[in-house]
């Protein structure tokens, strides 16, 4: 059965979200939907919708006039067997000590390494991009550098593999994981799984820091954030009440350019920035909350 994509842009997180729910009204409806800020700065949202059958053109043009929106563009995907085409493209990624990669390269694993299991239909956030790969180094030198955190929060947590290696990084440490998406912690819960550590991290859907898991463990001594620019500029007061003095953030989902305004938004919180890491277009952040006078 042929998919049907409609894809158009258009200014603000509001508009993009009021776009998405008229969307999801059309007749025929679209079997998948989303609404995401692009990574380019330039402050635009894709808005977007999967169809079985050919979207109406008239609908979706009044649509776009409405909200300010560039025209839909619509494509016929060919029929393809996706977890097949990622286990073809998927390599597994090394980042210090940890080896990420999907069940079709478990026997792959060097020796001594920390191996974490991403489904293939599950590959998102799995190290392949330069932002996790990033906060996975992050914490390696957060580790090389004796940092011994007792509490830590996985923040807006994809698939969970920064739990994880944090999890293996600090083995008597309590991980928490959570994410505002609910198929995103479907997913991280059954990665958890498939990694034996269901048990021990516990993943849990919260809109930013809202929910009673994160606020009974606070504070936290490390909390991992791979997001975007925006939420993380949005949440960084609330960061800051969250982590423990001399505690540490380690946040991504940054263009190397946007670095700076994250920076002053946290520096103005009360953090200092520690260790950067950059990959291509990418930058992690390490920031130590500055510890209260006495």
């Amino acid at each position: 059965m042929p998919t049907y994509t409609a894809l158009t842009t258009v200014a603000g997180s509001d508009a993009a979200e009021r776009l998405g729910a008229a969307l999801e009204a059309l007749d025929p409806a679209p079997t998948g939907l989303g609404v995401f800020e692009m990574e380019d700065g330039s402050g635009l949202w894709e808005v977007g919708g999967y169809f079985d059958a050919p979207p109406d053109g008239a609908a979706l043009a009044l649509l776009a006039a409405a909200f300010g929106a560039r025209d839909f563009a619509v494509s016929e995907l060919p029929e393809t067997d996706w977890v097949a085409k990622v286990r073809r493209d998927l390599r597994p990624v090394e980042a210090g000590r940890f080896f990420v990669h999907g069940s079709h390269d478990a026997g792959a694993i060097p020796p001594g390494r920390v191996a974490l299991l991403i489904e293939a239909s599950m590959a998102f956030g799995t190290g392949h991009h330069g932002t996790t790969q990033g906060c996975l180094l992050a914490i390696e030198r957060l580790a090389a550098a004796g940092a011994e955190p007792k509490r830590i929060l996985d923040l807006g947590c994809g698939t969970a593999v920064l739990a994880m290696a944090a999890a293996h990084a600090w083995p008597g440490a309590e991980v928490v994981a959570s994410d505002i998406d609910p198929v995103a912690v479907e997913v991280a819960r059954a990665n958890l799984e498939a990694n034996g550590l269901s048990s021990r991290i516990p993943c849990v859907e919260a809109a930013g820091l809202d929910h009673a898991r994160i606020a009974g463990l606070a504070p936290f001594d490390l909390v991992l954030a791979n997001i975007l620019k925006a939420p993380l500029l949005a949440l960084a007061p609330g960061l800051a009440t969250v982590i423990a003095p001399a505690g540490t953030a380690i946040l991504s989902g940054i263009l190397c350019d946007q670095a700076p305004e994250v920076v002053r938004g946290y520096s103005a919180c009360g953090f200092n920035e520690t260790d950067r890491i950059e990959i291509v277009d990418w930058v992690t952040l390490s920031l130590a909350r500055k510890a209260r006078k006495t």
